[in-house]
């Protein structure tokens, strides 16, 4: 057998949708190897599947997917340029000694392909030499140790979510009290009125007025005001667990 180069690692809910995995598994057939790994079954956070995954692999490159994203021929093809060092236009500025590559997510929310409201470019490092990954940090917003520098890439992972209003309440449900719960531990300040409005308000902010949601029209809004709602849900989750303690 030859040498594995990219190994595909893909993170696999209990939850998850059988068509959007198999378009994401189709879209890796041309990886040497795809190596899946069932989250329901490990206990743990993101970071540690991801970890998993790349202590199972054994390609020289890891290439991260998630089971509700998949891969366009054109972004497949500019990794094997990237991999092999060859100096496309868009790697040209980029030195030739770097250990990993973040990928732009294109995300598809409500059917709609966002353009404001920060979601594009999205970057999210996805493409790590394994002997350049320490290990990946994070309960909830996971980001990888690497050693050595990061580049970029120019197309897109194409990112399938929030399909419909049902499904965003209920991930909104389950990880805002992941997130409350991580808050609450790293002691945060007592929640307060002060600071349920300005949360509320950074984040309509930033996502409506400096990001410019509006300009992604019906989706747009709906996202933005989402946004500040799963915001507030998060902070009301935490206050909650603060009352828990003062009533105790």
């Amino acid at each position: 057998m030859g040498e594995k180069v990219i190994s595909a690692v893909v993170l696999v809910g209990g939850n998850y949708d059988k068509e959007l995995l198999k378009r994401c598994l189709d879209s890796l057939s041309w990886t040497d190897e795809i190596v899946r790994v069932e989250t329901d079954g490990i206990s743990g956070s993101f970071s540690e599947w991801r970890n998993t995954g790349a202590n199972k692999a054994v390609g020289n490159w890891l290439f991260y997917v998630d089971s509700d994203e998949y891969v366009t021929p054109e972004l497949k093809n500019e990794i094997f340029l990237a991999i092999n060092h060859k100096r496309s236009l868009a790697l040209r500025a980029q030195p030739l000694a770097i250990s990993a590559f973040a990928v732009p997510r294109s995300n598809i929310l409500l059917g709609r392909q966002m353009r404001w409201g920060g979601w594009w470019p999205d970057y999210v490092v996805r493409l790590i030499k394994k002997d350049a990954l320490i290990k990946w940090e994070g309960e909830l917003h996971e980001q990888p140790e690497i050693r050595g520098s990061i580049g970029k890439l120019k197309n897109p992972l194409i990112h399938i979510s929030h399909r419909s209003l049902t499904e965003m309440v209920d991930k909104t449900n389950k990880w805002s009290e992941i997130e409350a719960e991580l808050l609450f531990k790293s002691g945060h300040p007592k929640m307060n009125v002060a600071r349920f409005l300005s949360s509320g308000f950074r984040e309509f902010w930033y996502r409506g007025i400096r990001k410019l949601g509006f300009l992604d029209g019906t989706v747009g809004i709906i996202e933005v005001f989402y946004q500040t709602y799963s915001r507030l849900i998060t902070y009301a989750k935490l206050w909650e667990k603060q009352q828990s303690v003062i009533r105790i």
